[in-house]
């Protein structure tokens, strides 16, 4: 059955790195979720439970120059206000991300590439694929939401991406499953090679 993102993710995420070349996609509005799912796997290969030789990260973010579908204000004054802490959370999650995985380099001798691009559209989705045999999916469903940043306080249309209800397709899970993993496969890459540009963390 679906879970919340937050208790489904890091579990699948995890047994993902139980091979030698881990490959993670991931198309989402911040890598927040992500970001903590990781921490799991990053804990046990410090621990010495996991070790993988070659670890392979992609994410699709939506680009800084875009007017964001969501989260949008309820008062268009607020705009620039609210663009800019997405902005900020956008890059801070990325670059955390960024530099926990690289800095198994060092500590472990781990290959490891972490690489962005730039979505010129809003996800309405989220999508993690995980050594290309699973494919977890989930959609970002808005609501009027009240929030403060710094001294203002915003009234908003937003999703909690981390509550976001998961749902599961693997290979091995039968012909319906199998096939929504190639397809979302491809639908990643089309993204990652056609209409997605260079992503500055900044």
């Amino acid at each position: 059955p679906p879970q919340p993102t937050m208790a489904g993710l890091a579990p699948r995420v995890a047994a993902a790195f139980a091979v030698p070349h881990v490959r993670v996609d991931a198309l989402c509005l911040t890598s927040v979720s992500l970001t903590l799912a990781i921490g799991e796997p990053l804990r046990q290969i410090h621990a010495g439970g996991l070790k993988p030789a070659k670890i392979d990260v992609r994410l699709l973010l939506p680009s800084r120059d875009i007017a964001l579908a969501f989260p949008a204000p309820v008062d268009a004054a607020d705009t620039a206000l609210l663009h800019r802490r997405w902005l900020a959370q956008r890059n801070a999650q990325g670059q955390v991300l960024r530099h926990n995985l690289l800095a198994l380099r060092a500590t472990h001798g781990i290959d490891v590439r972490v690489r962005f691009r730039a979505l010129p559209f809003t996800p309405p989705v989220k999508l993690y694929l995980l050594n290309g045999s699973e494919a977890l999916f989930a959609y970002y469903t808005l609501a009027r939401r009240e929030r403060d940043i710094g001294p203002e306080h915003l009234t908003l249309y937003d999703a909690e991406g981390t509550r976001s209800m998961l749902f599961a397709f693997a290979r091995g899970a039968g012909e319906r499953d199998a096939e929504f993993v190639t397809q979302s496969r491809l639908w990643f890459d089309a993204l990652w090679e056609t209409i997605s540009s260079d992503l500055v963390l900044g």
